[in-house]
């Protein structure tokens, strides 16, 4: 008896110590087991306290009253599936008559309470069926992305949602998106994360850094072309418009619209091109954006909207040539002058950091989702990273990148350096690498050359 106390205690002592140190581990020795037990043993008392049960239909009362038996309870929503993951636990439930699925998000709060889960949202799978998942522990405050993530082209898992999955930056779906935060939020580390999954991928990585080059000139060997200043700006972006053009042609001189060929094969953009003929996907990454619009002259005004005007081209008519944009910034509204709000209506990805203003949240968010921008001004400071992610359908996640330094990320950009396409029409724009011990070579193409 005493060895079995000893046992007792040190298994408890065990998992109270993984509990504070590592919630990740005590979730998968402990945690699941007696979250799944509290789920299956409340789910029937809590559904009914939480008002998510349906009275017994009529014909049932029926057939109570002619057999003599007592009133059928009220039923809560059926249990499809029980799956327990690494962060949580996943119930997909098939709704009863008269549900809806706003029910279960409106009682997402009462559920966690009443399970003791740290976290559970929900979102309608289908007509009548509802996913919940819910979270053990707070899966942001230390991330920890799964080994397997999903890889097809123009993927990219950034971060971590507060349910426990994997948040992807999705090109083809989502190709133009707009990231905000003020400094020291974490902006730059989600731009870094960003690159080094875009690095090992056959795609031309475009970099416009007003800031002299510090965020993105460390990255340079897998860059196909970067920027540091506004003039070099304009003139790069004035040859990504070329380039854009230069893809419509090839679409269409392949498009092969003729009677004999079936509706699938006509070329809309290049992913309907032969892998032979494909050009190259580019992904254009704007580190701050208002230094590209701000101006103090009448020349710098005009190379302003010079810019501003090729973004707006790119965003309109740019995906279909495989040109993507990713524009972050502190902020980005309409005092930046005339067409950025023109430019931020084709950005359908927003994500936002701690910002420090509800001005700037409405920038990413007000067109989108009220609750968004309320989220977006309730991160706290101390937790850098940790950002708002949204697009046009209204729906937001919380997400946390992991922290990725600038050497990890310099390290990915130089393992996969020869997946670096030569462009043409980028040539004039191509980094030139210089040893430690020569002086940095500036990035402008009418730039000196150096001794």
């Amino acid at each position: 008896m005493t060895g079995f106390t000893v046992a007792l205690v040190l298994v408890v002592a065990a998992a109270g110590l993984l509990r504070w140190r590592r919630p990740a581990w005590y979730w998968m020795t402990f945690g699941v087991t007696f979250a799944a037990l509290r789920v299956l043993v409340r789910y029937a008392s809590v559904m009914d306290a939480c008002g998510l049960t349906v009275p017994p239909s009529r014909w049932r009362l029926a057939l109570a009253r002619v057999t003599n038996r007592p009133v059928p309870e009220s039923r809560p929503p059926r249990i499809l599936r029980f799956r327990p993951t690494r962060t949580g636990l996943v119930l997909r439930l098939g709704l009863r008559p008269g549900q809806d699925a706003f029910d279960i998000a409106a009682a997402s709060d009462r559920l966690r309470h009443s399970f003791s889960m740290y976290g559970v949202t929900s979102r309608e799978v289908r007509s009548g069926v509802v996913e919940v998942r819910m979270t053990g522990y707070d899966v942001l405050k230390r991330v920890q992305m799964p080994a397997k993530v999903d890889t097809r082209p123009m993927l990219v898992p950034v971060a971590l949602r507060e349910d426990g999955s994997v948040h992807y930056r999705d090109y083809r779906a989502v190709p133009h998106a707009l990231t905000l935060g003020a400094t020291e939020s974490g902006k730059s580390v989600y731009q870094r994360n960003l690159v080094a999954g875009l690095a090992p991928m056959d795609v031309a990585l475009v970099g416009i850094d007003c800031k002299q080059g510090v965020e993105l000139f460390p990255l340079a060997r897998r860059f196909s072309a970067l920027a540091d200043n506004p003039d070099t700006a304009a003139d790069l972006l004035d040859a990504l418009v070329s380039r854009m053009e230069g893809v419509y042609q090839t679409i269409r001189a392949e498009q092969r619209i003729t009677a004999a060929v079936p509706d699938a094969e006509i070329a809309a953009d290049i992913w309907d091109l032969p892998e032979h003929l494909r050009p190259v996907p580019v992904v254009v990454l704007v580190d701050e954006v208002a230094e590209l619009a701000l101006f103090a002259s009448k020349e710098e005004e005009k190379r302003r909207d010079r810019i501003i005007t090729a973004l707006v081209r790119l965003a309109q008519l740019g995906r279909a040539a495989g040109i993507y944009l990713e524009i972050c910034g502190q902020r980005f509204g309409s005092e930046l002058g005339k067409g950025i709000t023109m430019l931020r209506a084709q950005l359908t990805g927003r994500t936002a950091h701690r910002v420090n203003d509800e001005t700037s949240a409405n920038m990413a968010f007000g067109d989108i989702s009220p609750d968004a921008v309320l989220a977006a001004i309730q991160i706290p400071a101390e937790l850098r990273g940790l950002a708002i992610a949204g697009d046009s359908t209204g729906g937001w996640h919380r997400i946390r990148a992991p922290h990725t330094s600038l050497r990890q990320a310099v390290n990915t950009c130089n393992r996969h350096a020869d997946r670096t396409p030569a462009l043409p029409e980028l040539a004039p724009f191509r980094p030139e690498l210089t040893s430690s011990s020569e002086a940095p070579v500036p990035l402008s193409k009418t730039a000196p050359a150096t001794a």
